[in-house]
C-alpha cells in the first residue's frame, strides 16, 4: 500500500493524515464531524473547531494515523510520548503507543511514532499493520 502523509493546517497546528495506517474506527467524524468529514473534500477542515478540540480530537486516535504538531515545524511535534503503552484491544487490533521501530522479515525497519496498530487477526492486507478487517472477517480474542 502507497504510503501518502496529507496535511492540514490552520494559524496554530498542522494535522496530519496517514491513510495507509488508518483503521477506520470513524472516531474522528464522530467526535469532531465539524472538522473531519469523510463525505466531503477536503476531508479534513481546520476551521470547523478550535485548536484545542483539535488535538484533543486527534489523540484520540486509535492508530496514529492522525497526528499533528505545532505551526510548520514538523519537529516539534506536540504530542509525543516518553512510555511505550501495549493495548491488546477486545477484537482488535494491538495498540503501540510511543516510538517503536517495526522490523520486518524483509529487513526493512519503520520508526513508529504516536500509536501503532498491530494485526492480531491475520487477515491485514497491509501486515503488519491493522486495516480494519478484523471487523469483516468476525475475528474474536
Amino acid at each position: 500500500m502507497k504510503e501518502i502523509r496529507k496535511k492540514y493546517s490552520n494559524a496554530d497546528i498542522t494535522v496530519i493524515w496517514e491513510p495507509h495506517i488508518c483503521i477506520h474506527s470513524a472516531i474522528c467524524f464522530r467526535g469532531l464531524p465539524d472538522v473531519f468529514n469523510p463525505s466531503e473534500l477536503p476531508w479534513v477542515k481546520m476551521d470547523g473547531s478550535t485548536t484545542g478540540k483539535i488535538i484533543v480530537q486527534v489523540k484520540k486516535c486509535p492508530s496514529g494515523a492522525l497526528s499533528y504538531y505545532e505551526g510548520t515545524d514538523e519537529n516539534k511535534q506536540l504530542n509525543t510520548m516518553e512510555k511505550i503503552i501495549v493495548n491488546v484491544t477486545e477484537n482488535g487490533p494491538i495498540l503501540i503507543q510511543g516510538e517503536v521501530v517495526i522490523k520486518k522479515p524483509d529487513g526493512s525497519e519503520d520508526l513508529k511514532s504516536k500509536v501503532t496498530a498491530l494485526c492480531r487477526c491475520g487477515g491485514s492486507n497491509n501486515k503488519p499493520y491493522c486495516d480494519g478487517t478484523h471487523r469483516k472477517n468476525g475475528f474474536e480474542g
